[in-house]
């Protein structure tokens, strides 16, 4: 038996991320309904989308879903309370102290998880309580760790300090990496550019065909001085590589992102302005497909490499 498997009550150990802007009940319900874990990305929701996207995903499976919450939400009460209420039974926490909501979500009787980029943070997230660790490899999209460490020396570093379960992510789109991960330790995966590039992501078709355009090296992390950011290399990126040549202050960098930068990018499809979140995998992925798909051709591509991993002979 398999420790995520088992945990959520799912097929397959594939966990689709929370992505914002890219997670919306069509997303998290096709991910469930082919076997994954799919979770609802609350962090582009204002609370009472949240609670549509959630009665939306009950209707559309009868599998297990989750949502993924930033823990520095401007309405995180509020948004817990509609989870409660909603009766959802796993939570995803991110950017913030797990130790905060932990407790509280645990005596509902919710399954808990937490996002880090850090054996320290695994750690303090395993003292607060959590059920399992997702650690996230410097090559993700989107928001970052500051540390800069790959999966590839992330998962054995944190599998080697915490007891519970693991879950690797950052670079992971086949079912090659999923079975190298978990050599390394994992016991399953977290993805998220492969299923931004799907038939059910909700981010809008230009960001889609963005990423199949992706190539090595067209993606970097900036904005760090605010908060890491993996982004596509588009004129907003080199707009911000222009700013720091004149050693912008904080506040500079914050006039520069403005507001609502990655719903322009992702959800509206401005390629040139807006915010365009996604990992370094990306290079890899070079056709949009149905959830279904992405899933079973994973566990062929996780199959298959088994196979070919026991005939080696040394």
């Amino acid at each position: 038996m398999n420790k995520i498997t088992t945990l959520f009550k799912i097929k397959y150990p594939i966990i689709q991320g929370g992505m914002i802007w890219n997670s919306g009940y069509k997303l998290a319900s096709a991910v469930s309904n082919s076997g994954g874990l799919g979770l609802i990305g609350a962090g582009s929701m204002y609370p009472e989308v949240l609670r549509e996207h959630i009665q939306k995903c009950k209707k559309a499976t009868s599998k297990p879903f989750g949502v993924n919450v930033p823990m520095l939400y401007p309405n995180i009460e509020e948004i817990l309370k509609i989870i409660v209420d909603e009766g959802v039974k796993i939570v995803f926490t991110s950017a913030g102290n797990p130790k905060t909501w932990t407790s509280y979500l645990k005596e509902k009787g919710i399954i808990v998880v937490h996002v880090v980029s850090s054996s320290t943070f695994a750690l303090k997230a395993q003292e607060a309580g959590v059920d399992a660790i997702v650690a996230e490899g410097f090559e993700a999209g989107g928001h970052n760790g500051r540390e800069e460490t790959t999966t590839l020396t992330l998962i054995p570093m944190v599998k080697e300090k915490i007891k519970i379960p693991l879950i690797a992510a950052g670079g992971i789109a086949t079912g090659r990496a999923m079975l190298a991960t978990m050599i390394l330790g994992a016991d399953g995966v977290q993805v998220g550019s492969r299923f931004a590039a799907s038939v059910e992501s909700s981010a809008h078709e230009n960001f889609k065909n963005a990423i199949l355009n992706v190539k090595e090296g067209d993606t970097q992390v900036t904005l760090k001085e605010l908060a890491p950011v993996r982004l596509i290399k588009n004129k907003f990126y080199q707009d911000v590589q222009h700013l720091y040549e004149k050693c912008p202050t904080k506040e500079e960098l914050s006039q520069l992102l403005g507001r609502a930068r990655a719903k322009r990018g992702m959800f509206e499809g401005d390629l040139v302005e807006g915010e365009l979140e996604i990992g370094q995998i990306a290079g890899v992925i070079h056709e949009i497909k149905p959830v279904n798909a992405i899933i079973e051709e994973m566990i062929a591509d996780f199959q298959a490499a088994k196979v070919e991993l026991i005939q080696f002979d040394f």
